[in-house]
């Protein structure tokens, strides 16, 4: 009876959910199957089952490698994975229940290692996206060939010596005073440029003013050159011209006049009008005869004091009443 118990106990095999059972014919791995979750018949004494886990497991590692300038470089590694349920009886003939210290912690150091020799320091930093998808690649095609299925992986920010991240704040340091001075530079340039605009725009400014002035001038005195004409020919045609002009500048006030001694003791008083004798010289300076085409305007005479020149002479200049009367 005890013989009988023993030998039904053991011939019973249960596989625990998550795992697949490898099942030992005298201790050789059966490989032609694996074992589900649930309950296994088998023969006593001959057969055993060895259980693998081939739910998504979880390893983390520290990686140290050189960059393809020589700098040490620190990442760590996180890797999801799981074994392939078909294959599972293979990776334990192969690589038994230590798989992960056999293979993956070494497919994670060499891909590591091999991958950031590609890149210099400066490129794991700015690269980064790039260098993580060569390594998750080159870990899949190293698992892949024992039967383990990557599921994800995470890498850390890439470390480096104290002395190279001092040399890496120097360096950036130098190129922000380097841009600095450069946006200093372009602004001094701007500013010289803007400076010289200015200095061409109130030069030309500047010329246009003066020729604006030149030729003023040129037409005043063009205008003046040819009022002196005009001026000069009605003298020439009509000497009474320069009288009215006089009149017609007039102020109404008698200046006063120093004049020498004339014949008989009497005074010689030097005339400011010079007043028509002759009714024809009248007749002149109303009508503008003699050529110069004069109008006097306000200008008249009174032809009653004309008469032999011994009556009172009352000439009107602008409303103004001057009397000369006979010596």
């Amino acid at each position: 009876m005890i013989v009988v118990a023993f030998l039904i106990i053991n011939s019973v095999k249960i596989v625990d959910a998550g795992n697949r059972g490898v099942l030992l014919n005298f201790g050789a791995v059966d490989v032609s199957r694996s074992l589900d979750e649930g309950i296994h018949f088998v023969v006593p004494v001959r057969d055993n089952v060895v259980q693998m886990e081939v739910r998504t497991q979880r390893i983390t590692e520290d990686a140290a490698s050189a960059s393809g300038d020589l700098q040490d470089v620190r990442t760590q590694v996180a890797l999801n994975y799981h074994l392939d349920p078909d294959n599972s009886q293979n990776v334990y003939k192969n690589l038994g229940l230590d798989y992960a210290n056999r293979v993956i912690v070494p497919a994670i150091q060499e891909s590591v290692k091999q991958v950031t020799a590609r890149f210099n320091a400066e490129e794991l930093i700015t690269q980064r996206e790039s260098v993580k998808t060569e390594i998750e690649q080159q870990i899949r095609a190293r698992l892949a060939a024992y039967n383990i299925i990557v599921d994800a992986i995470s890498i850390t920010e890439f470390e480096f010596s104290p002395e190279f991240v001092v040399a890496v704040e120097a360096k950036v340091a130098a190129q922000q005073r380097a841009l600095q001075a450069q946006n200093e530079l372009q602004r001094i340039e701007i500013e010289a440029q803007q400076a010289e605009a200015r200095a061409v725009g109130e030069q030309q400014a500047n010329i246009a003013r003066a020729e604006g002035v030149r030729q003023s001038n040129v037409l005043q005195a063009q205008g003046e050159a040819q009022a002196i004409t005009t001026i000069d020919e009605q003298l020439r045609q009509s000497p009474s011209y320069l009288e009215w002009l006089k009149s017609q500048k007039w102020d109404g006030q008698l200046p006063l006049v120093v004049g020498g001694s004339g014949a008989e003791g009497q005074s010689a008083v030097t005339p400011f009008i010079q007043i028509p004798t002759s009714r024809s010289e009248v007749q002149s300076m109303e009508d503008g005869t003699g050529g110069g085409g004069v109008n006097t305007g306000n200008l008249t005479s009174s032809s009653s004091g004309l008469a032999g020149g011994s009556a009172g002479l009352q000439t009107v200049f602008n409303n103004t009443v001057l009397t000369n009367s006979a010596g």
